[in-house]
């Protein structure tokens, strides 16, 4: 994903509608403000609720529900970027909320240093992706709020609160994926780890073996994730194994990251989406070209260089998080979902894994986790898809990803996560007249 939800306008006053990037939200705010500082963002916030209106910091809109939805004040923390202050020894960098994932690599190169983990995305703000259980894949890692040490939060009496491992430690495991309920997240500290290359051997392979092989190879690789497209039975695999910086290194040339990533990847496949939903008759021939076109190089870089990947093509997607055991028998299921309803599916289906952890409100809090992620083309109807599929996964003891489409509500999440109670009370404690809520808060955490 490559676009920004659309600016809204003005610093005060009526503003324009603020709609996410996959175009399943959109909302005007009341007013629309561009904070500074932290002590901006205390002042904005008192003034909300002086005036009995919900505040929220919105990112860059990559959230396919209504997470960031803010129907009365609007707060853009762009202005909150960069590095506030780095711990070399320690290898610990805080970082103004608003930042952007994709300046990390050249925020954090003067100090060597580089993110333990990415997902395949990073055009979101780090308190934005921390906060709604952004990850990437590898069955030793955990997902980026994992790898928060501490951070600073406006509550909504308008005060500074620190959470780190001495002060209010015991907030930490709600705070660093709080979804935004808790209070504004101004600065985040990230435990970063040395610089490091990472080795991809990207192959097609039959997709029963992928499945056969997903538990081996997701606990002994240090990443592996696959894609399956809809109407073939070939895997599309993805293995990224881990090297120092000092090795020697085999970039995609830039002609050839072009080719992949930019013609075929976004180009020629938003085309064939695009014409899908005129013709669906054209996707499953297209799926079948598109894994034999794709999927089959080797190359060597920097970490980020190998994580992220340009999404050009606007979509919906809804993702669950499984037991890792179950996933490649869910995946069966969804296979056979889409081959006996005769559905023509043109985005590939996405199988990862991550660590467990013990984020209260994370999707692999307590387990070891696998993901299956289903996505379907933004002019396409996802319903009757996401649907079905979402049954499948409640079936496998799934839990949703709070930033995308799901049906689920708070009696459910109740008891799909142990801790749910223990959150809640921080939410008690910290936004007793629910400042920070909007809808989908009030869906997933009630009232």
């Amino acid at each position: 994903m490559t676009g920004t939800a659309v600016a809204v306008r003005a610093g005060g006053g009526r503003a324009g509608v603020w709609r996410n990037w996959g175009r399943t939200e959109a909302v005007r705010p009341r007013r629309v403000e561009r904070p500074s500082g932290p002590e901006a963002v205390q002042r904005a916030v008192a003034a909300a609720a002086s005036q009995g209106l919900p505040v929220k910091a919105v990112g860059a809109g990559h959230s396919f529900t209504g997470i960031a939805a803010a129907p009365g004040v609007l707060l853009d923390l762009d202005a909150l970027s960069g590095v506030l202050a780095v711990d070399v020894e320690r290898g610990r960098v805080t970082l103004g909320a608003g930042t952007r994932l994709h300046r990390l690599p050249a925020l954090l190169e003067p100090y060597g240093l580089a993110l333990e983990n990415m997902g395949d995305i990073d055009r979101q703000t780090i308190a934005g992706a921390t906060s709604t259980g952004t990850h990437g894949t590898g069955g030793g890692f955990g997902g980026l709020a994992t790898q928060l040490t501490a951070l600073t939060l406006v509550t909504a009496d308008g005060s500074l609160l620190r959470i780190d491992e001495t002060e209010n430690a015991e907030l930490l495991p709600a705070a660093r994926l709080g979804l935004g309920a808790l209070g504004i997240i101004v600065d985040v500290t990230v435990q970063c780890v040395p610089a490091y290359l990472l080795q991809a051997v990207e192959r097609p392979e039959p997709l029963q073996d992928a499945l056969d092989g997903y538990l081996e190879r997701s606990a002994r690789e240090d990443h592996f994730e696959f894609y399956w497209f809809p109407h073939t039975e070939t895997a599309l695999t993805k293995t990224n194994t881990r090297l120092p910086v000092t090795a020697p290194r085999a970039p995609l040339t830039r002609w050839g990251r072009w080719i992949d990533d930019e013609l075929l990847a976004n180009g020629v496949y938003r085309g064939a989406c695009a014409l899908g939903t005129v013709a669906p008759g054209v996707i499953p021939p297209f799926s079948r070209l598109a894994q034999r076109m794709t999927g089959n190089r080797d190359f060597t870089d920097l970490s980020p260089r190998v994580y992220v990947t340009n999404r050009g093509v606007r979509f919906r997607e809804q993702e669950y998080a499984l037991p890792r055991a179950a996933v490649p028998a869910a995946l069966v299921e969804v296979k056979a979902l889409i081959e006996r309803r005769g559905w023509r599916i043109s985005f590939p289906v996405e199988v990862r894994s991550a660590a467990a952890d013990g984020n209260w409100l994370s999707t692999a809090y307590g387990r070891e986790t696998g993901y299956i992620a289903v996505h379907r083309y933004y002019r396409e109807d996802h319903r009757e898809y996401f649907a079905a599929v979402e049954e499948i996964m409640l079936d496998h003891d799934g839990r949703p990803h709070w930033g995308k489409l799901h049906t689920r509500d708070a009696d459910w999440f109740r008891e799909a996560y142990p801790r749910f109670g223990d959150f809640l009370a921080v939410r008690d404690r910290l936004d007793p007249e629910r400042r920070f809520a909007n809808a989908y808060l009030r869906q997933v955490l009630g009232e």
